[in-house]
């Protein structure tokens, strides 16, 4: 079942087109991943979930109807660009964010003290803001996002200004909420957080929606029939195997017996027999289909290659 539903959304700002038709479905406790380049209206989307603005044409649903301003509450969302007040206390803050939320300030104070605690941040509630990291500063705000429990949970750019360490914690984290119900979606740049992290993806480009699925079906659906062997035998031989079967791309010495060899079969009915002739000139260890990465397919896509 969808917790969300773009229907035809389309926003135009005077002359420009931010969204044009745009419609996607995100499963209820899924990480759902939005992409596109710079531009292409992720963050216009974003904020008509959120109702900061409403679209021209189109609706959202949120579950089975239209959502309402009194939905806000069931969303948690993490701007990109970032919303604390510099000259308050870290933890004063959190609270009143959470107050705002609809906690009590003794429910807000005891779930912010776990959360503090898990990110290693125990120390700063009397510190301010400004004192704060740019990185340091986002994981209070990650916590003010998420500690109402919201049902949905959106990220814009969540792992800008993390290093390795933190980015991996906070992934941690969002597979953490995920498992415990919630359905998570975000708008990153960061291809290999995709790979790690997300069920589906909708890739927006110049404001239409130009792919969507699950990444496992995207990835397997745009493969180019490249293999990779790896073989023992006379390199002459699987080369003359080969020759007008398929396209041999480059081989290189593995560090055992075994060498390792990519090519390229032209169409899916033809492995088979390619397979089979090479295992007749060769000992063959392993054939192993090479599957695009999220980046190599964001990047055909964007440059209409896909």
């Amino acid at each position: 079942m969808d917790i969300l539903r773009v229907e035809h959304v389309s926003k135009h700002f005077a002359q420009h087109t931010a969204l044009d038709d745009v419609s996607l479905a995100v499963p209820r406790g899924s990480v759902y991943g939005l992409l596109g380049p710079n531009g292409a209206g992720k963050t216009t989307l974003i904020r008509i979930i959120n109702r900061i603005t409403a679209p021209d044409t189109g609706r959202v649903l949120l579950g089975d109807r239209e959502i309402r301003p009194e939905d806000v509450r069931r969303i948690g969302y993490l701007p990109e660009e970032r919303g604390l007040y510099k000259k308050m206390k870290v933890g004063e803050q959190a609270v009143f964010f959470a107050r705002l939320k609809g906690l009590s300030r003794r429910e807000a104070v005891a779930r912010l003290k776990v959360w503090f605690r898990k990110f290693g941040i125990e120390n700063w509630w009397d510190k301010k803001i400004e004192e704060l990291s740019k990185g340091m500063a986002q994981k209070v705000q990650f916590i003010v996002t998420v500690l109402h429990e919201p049902e949905l949970l959106i990220f814009d750019e969540p792992f800008s200004g993390f290093d390795p360490i933190n980015a991996n914690l906070l992934k941690e984290e969002i597979l953490a909420l995920r498992d415990k119900g919630a359905t998570v979606i975000f708008s990153t740049h960061n291809m290999s957080s995709v790979e790690e992290v997300c069920d589906h993806i909708t890739l927006i480009d110049r404001s239409h929606n130009i792919l969507s699925g699950r990444v496992d079906d995207i990835r397997h659906s745009h493969g180019n029939n490249i293999f990779e062997i790896a073989y023992r035998g006379d390199e002459a031989a699987l080369r003359a195997a080969a020759a007008g079967r398929c396209e041999i791309l480059e081989g290189s010495e593995t560090q055992s017996v075994y060498r390792t060899l990519k090519l390229h079969v032209e169409r899916d009915a033809e492995v088979r027999g390619v397979l089979g002739a090479l295992n007749e000139a060769v000992e063959i260890r392993s054939f192993t289909e090479i599957i695009p990465s999220m980046n190599d397919i964001f990047i055909r896509a964007v440059n209409g290659s896909l």
